[in-house]
Protein backbone atom coordinates (compact mmCIF):
# COMPACT_ATOMS: atom_id res chain seq x y z
CA UNK A 1 0.00 0.00 0.00
CA UNK A 2 1.23 3.72 -0.92
CA UNK A 3 2.63 5.57 1.93
CA UNK A 4 0.01 8.29 3.03
CA UNK A 5 1.67 11.78 3.43
CA UNK A 6 -0.59 14.64 5.21
CA UNK A 7 0.09 17.89 4.23
CA UNK A 8 -1.54 20.31 6.09
CA UNK A 9 -0.87 23.81 4.42
CA UNK A 10 -3.29 26.82 3.95
CA UNK A 11 -2.61 27.87 0.70
CA UNK A 12 -4.42 26.17 -1.96
CA UNK A 13 -2.00 26.53 -4.77
CA UNK A 14 0.75 25.06 -2.87
CA UNK A 15 -1.66 22.28 -1.81
CA UNK A 16 -2.44 21.30 -5.61
CA UNK A 17 1.28 21.94 -6.46
CA UNK A 18 2.25 19.44 -3.59
CA UNK A 19 -0.72 17.35 -3.93
CA UNK A 20 -0.51 16.49 -7.67
CA UNK A 21 3.43 15.92 -7.38
CA UNK A 22 3.36 13.24 -4.75
CA UNK A 23 1.04 11.18 -6.36
CA UNK A 24 2.66 11.68 -9.39
CA UNK A 25 5.61 9.62 -7.50
CA UNK A 26 3.05 7.01 -5.89
CA UNK A 27 1.90 8.32 -2.74
CA UNK A 28 -1.43 8.69 -1.23
CA UNK A 29 -1.97 12.63 -0.01
CA UNK A 30 -4.60 13.39 2.17
CA UNK A 31 -4.67 17.73 3.00
CA UNK A 32 -6.14 19.84 5.73
CA UNK A 33 -6.20 23.77 5.25
CA UNK A 34 -5.88 24.87 9.31
CA UNK A 35 -4.42 23.17 12.22
CA UNK A 36 -7.71 22.24 13.78
CA UNK A 37 -8.16 19.96 11.05
CA UNK A 38 -4.75 18.73 10.58
CA UNK A 39 -4.15 18.38 13.78
CA UNK A 40 -7.17 15.54 13.96
CA UNK A 41 -6.00 14.18 10.85
CA UNK A 42 -2.36 13.85 11.63
CA UNK A 43 -3.38 11.66 14.94
CA UNK A 44 -4.89 8.71 12.65
CA UNK A 45 -2.15 5.96 12.36
CA UNK A 46 -2.71 5.39 9.17
CA UNK A 47 -0.70 8.50 8.50
CA UNK A 48 2.91 7.94 7.48
CA UNK A 49 4.62 11.44 7.28
CA UNK A 50 3.48 14.97 7.69
CA UNK A 51 4.30 17.88 5.80
CA UNK A 52 3.36 20.80 8.23
CA UNK A 53 3.32 24.64 7.14
CA UNK A 54 3.77 26.86 10.19
CA UNK A 55 1.79 29.67 9.80
CA UNK A 56 -2.06 28.33 9.69
CA UNK A 57 -5.31 29.55 10.61
CA UNK A 58 -7.10 27.82 13.57
CA UNK A 59 -4.00 26.24 15.38
CA UNK A 60 -0.14 27.29 14.75
CA UNK A 61 2.12 25.03 12.94
CA UNK A 62 4.05 25.35 16.19
CA UNK A 63 0.84 23.87 18.28
CA UNK A 64 0.01 21.09 15.75
CA UNK A 65 3.61 20.13 15.99
CA UNK A 66 3.63 19.71 20.11
CA UNK A 67 0.62 17.72 19.72
CA UNK A 68 1.71 15.29 17.59
CA UNK A 69 5.38 15.15 18.82
CA UNK A 70 3.23 13.97 22.19
CA UNK A 71 0.53 11.62 20.66
CA UNK A 72 3.06 10.39 17.56
CA UNK A 73 6.40 10.72 19.00
CA UNK A 74 7.81 8.58 15.66
CA UNK A 75 5.29 10.24 13.22
CA UNK A 76 8.16 12.44 10.65
CA UNK A 77 6.97 16.06 10.27
CA UNK A 78 8.80 18.28 7.66
CA UNK A 79 8.40 21.86 8.06
CA UNK A 80 7.01 24.08 5.26
CA UNK A 81 7.56 27.82 5.78
CA UNK A 82 7.84 31.26 4.07
CA UNK A 83 10.40 31.81 7.39
CA UNK A 84 14.33 31.34 6.31
CA UNK A 85 16.29 32.85 9.25
CA UNK A 86 18.23 30.57 11.12
CA UNK A 87 17.03 30.92 14.18
CA UNK A 88 13.35 29.61 13.00
CA UNK A 89 14.88 26.76 11.60
CA UNK A 90 16.55 25.32 14.55
CA UNK A 91 13.43 25.95 16.45
CA UNK A 92 11.55 24.03 14.06
CA UNK A 93 14.04 21.10 14.55
CA UNK A 94 14.41 21.58 18.26
CA UNK A 95 10.16 21.20 18.47
CA UNK A 96 10.37 17.73 17.11
CA UNK A 97 10.58 18.66 12.85
CA UNK A 98 12.54 16.39 10.86
CA UNK A 99 13.74 18.11 8.43
CA UNK A 100 13.18 21.78 7.01
CA UNK A 101 12.21 23.94 3.65
CA UNK A 102 11.98 27.32 3.40
CA UNK A 103 9.62 28.05 0.59
CA UNK A 104 9.80 28.75 -2.24
CA UNK A 105 10.86 25.13 -2.52
CA UNK A 106 11.35 23.15 -5.18
CA UNK A 107 9.34 19.61 -5.31
CA UNK A 108 12.14 17.11 -6.13
CA UNK A 109 13.49 18.51 -3.28
CA UNK A 110 10.85 17.63 -1.25
CA UNK A 111 10.25 14.11 -2.64
CA UNK A 112 13.55 13.64 -2.54
CA UNK A 113 13.28 14.52 2.04
CA UNK A 114 10.11 13.11 2.88
CA UNK A 115 12.01 9.04 0.87
CA UNK A 116 14.49 9.52 2.88
CA UNK A 117 12.61 10.37 6.18
CA UNK A 118 10.33 7.07 5.54
CA UNK A 119 13.83 5.16 4.66
CA UNK A 120 14.58 6.47 8.37
CA UNK A 121 11.18 5.70 9.72
CA UNK A 122 10.75 2.14 7.94
CA UNK A 123 14.33 1.47 10.00
CA UNK A 124 13.24 2.51 13.01
CA UNK A 125 11.97 0.05 15.90
CA UNK A 126 8.39 0.64 16.67
CA UNK A 127 7.59 1.62 19.82
CA UNK A 128 4.03 2.15 20.49
CA UNK A 129 0.59 0.10 18.72
CA UNK A 130 -2.25 1.89 18.92
CA UNK A 131 -5.81 1.16 18.31
CA UNK A 132 -8.40 4.68 18.34
CA UNK A 133 -7.79 6.21 21.73
CA UNK A 134 -5.77 2.70 23.27
CA UNK A 135 -2.21 3.06 23.17
CA UNK A 136 0.65 0.36 24.12
CA UNK A 137 4.12 1.04 24.89
CA UNK A 138 5.71 -2.08 23.50
CA UNK A 139 8.99 -1.49 25.35
CA UNK A 140 7.22 -0.17 28.75
CA UNK A 141 4.30 -2.22 28.28
CA UNK A 142 2.01 0.54 29.55
CA UNK A 143 -1.30 1.01 27.73
CA UNK A 144 -3.40 3.96 28.08
CA UNK A 145 -6.88 5.11 26.62
CA UNK A 146 -7.48 7.87 26.38
CA UNK A 147 -6.27 9.67 29.36
CA UNK A 148 -6.48 7.15 31.53
CA UNK A 149 -3.50 4.52 32.08
CA UNK A 150 -4.84 0.91 31.99
CA UNK A 151 -3.01 -2.15 34.03
CA UNK A 152 -3.30 -5.25 32.35
CA UNK A 153 -1.18 -8.54 33.20
CA UNK A 154 0.88 -10.03 30.82
CA UNK A 155 -1.08 -12.18 29.01
CA UNK A 156 -3.38 -9.54 29.38
CA UNK A 157 -1.07 -7.45 27.64
CA UNK A 158 0.01 -9.72 24.98
CA UNK A 159 -3.69 -10.62 24.19
CA UNK A 160 -4.37 -6.56 23.41
CA UNK A 161 -1.51 -6.73 21.20
CA UNK A 162 -2.18 -8.92 18.84
CA UNK A 163 -5.66 -7.49 18.88
CA UNK A 164 -4.55 -3.97 17.87
CA UNK A 165 -2.23 -5.39 15.43
CA UNK A 166 -4.71 -7.12 13.82
CA UNK A 167 -7.79 -4.54 14.55
CA UNK A 168 -10.73 -4.98 12.23
CA UNK A 169 -10.00 -8.67 11.51
CA UNK A 170 -12.52 -11.43 13.09
CA UNK A 171 -9.42 -13.53 15.27
CA UNK A 172 -10.63 -17.49 15.98
CA UNK A 173 -10.45 -18.69 19.55
CA UNK A 174 -7.74 -21.42 18.07
CA UNK A 175 -5.87 -18.45 16.19
CA UNK A 176 -5.59 -16.36 19.45
CA UNK A 177 -4.76 -19.67 21.64
CA UNK A 178 -2.27 -20.62 19.43
CA UNK A 179 -0.88 -17.36 19.16
CA UNK A 180 -0.93 -16.10 23.13
CA UNK A 181 -0.88 -18.99 24.58
CA UNK A 182 1.14 -21.17 22.34
CA UNK A 183 -1.47 -23.82 22.23
CA UNK A 184 -2.40 -25.94 19.32
CA UNK A 185 -5.64 -26.82 20.04
CA UNK A 186 -7.51 -27.17 23.14
CA UNK A 187 -11.85 -27.68 22.49
CA UNK A 188 -11.95 -27.99 26.24
CA UNK A 189 -10.54 -24.60 27.18
CA UNK A 190 -12.56 -21.30 27.92
CA UNK A 191 -9.01 -19.54 28.80
CA UNK A 192 -9.45 -17.09 25.62
CA UNK A 193 -13.30 -16.19 26.41
CA UNK A 194 -11.88 -15.56 30.10
CA UNK A 195 -9.24 -13.22 29.40
CA UNK A 196 -11.02 -11.44 26.74
CA UNK A 197 -13.65 -10.81 29.50
CA UNK A 198 -10.83 -9.51 31.58
CA UNK A 199 -9.85 -6.74 29.08
CA UNK A 200 -13.30 -5.74 28.17
CA UNK A 201 -13.55 -5.07 31.91
CA UNK A 202 -10.29 -3.15 32.48
CA UNK A 203 -10.70 -1.26 28.67
CA UNK A 204 -14.20 0.17 29.72
CA UNK A 205 -14.64 3.10 31.04
CA UNK A 206 -18.30 4.70 32.35
CA UNK A 207 -20.75 4.11 29.13
CA UNK A 208 -17.60 3.82 26.90
CA UNK A 209 -17.64 0.25 26.35
CA UNK A 210 -13.92 -1.64 24.90
CA UNK A 211 -14.23 -2.33 21.56
CA UNK A 212 -14.33 -5.97 21.17
CA UNK A 213 -17.19 -7.52 19.48
CA UNK A 214 -18.14 -11.10 19.91
CA UNK A 215 -18.68 -12.66 15.92
CA UNK A 216 -20.81 -15.89 17.35
CA UNK A 217 -19.53 -19.36 16.73
CA UNK A 218 -16.42 -18.01 15.46
CA UNK A 219 -14.14 -15.28 18.13
CA UNK A 220 -13.55 -11.80 18.31
CA UNK A 221 -12.51 -8.34 16.72
CA UNK A 222 -11.00 -5.07 17.74
CA UNK A 223 -12.69 -2.54 16.43
CA UNK A 224 -11.39 1.20 16.50
CA UNK A 225 -12.12 2.69 19.42
CA UNK A 226 -12.91 6.52 19.66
Amino acid sequence: MPELILVIEDEAAIVDFVERGLRGEGFTVASASDGIDGTAKALDDRVDLVVLDMMLPGRSGSEVLATIRDARPTLPVIVLTARGEVEDRVAGLEAGAVDYLVKPFALAELVARIKAQLRVALQAPTTTARSGDIELNLITREVRRGDLQVRLSTIEFELLTYFVHNRGRVLSRAELLNTVWGYDHDPGTNVVDVYVGYLRRKLSQGERRAPITTIRSVGYRLDDAD
